[in-house]
C-alpha cells in the first residue's frame, strides 16, 4: 500500500493559491509594535502580496500542488490572446 499524501496544514493556513497558481501572503511585522512604524509602512504591510516564485515553488510541494506554474500559464494565457487576435 502506498503513502498517502497530507498536506502541510501551517502552510495552508498562511497561503492563499490564485488562479495562476501564484501563492498569496501576508507580511509579517503585523502583530505588535507597530506604534514605531510609519502609517504608509503599516499601510503597505497589511495588504497581501505575491511571493516570490523561488519560494513558492518549494511551498506550492508541501501543498500538494506542484503541477501548477504561473509562468506556464501566463504564457498559455498570452498564446490564446494572440490566437483570437489573429482569427479576428
Amino acid at each position: 500500500m502506498g503513502y498517502k499524501f497530507k498536506p502541510n496544514k501551517g502552510v495552508a493556513k498562511r497561503v492563499r493559491v490564485t488562479k495562476s497558481g501564484k501563492l498569496k501572503h501576508s507580511h509579517e511585522l503585523n502583530s505588535h509594535l507597530r506604534s514605531n512604524r510609519s502609517p504608509a509602512k503599516k499601510r503597505k504591510l497589511g495588504r497581501p502580496s505575491v511571493l516570490d516564485e523561488t519560494q513558492a515553488k518549494r511551498l506550492r510541494g508541501l501543498l500538494g500542488i506542484s503541477g501548477q506554474r504561473p509562468n506556464q500559464a501566463a504564457h498559455r494565457r498570452a498564446l490564446a490572446r494572440k490566437a483570437a487576435a489573429e482569427a479576428k
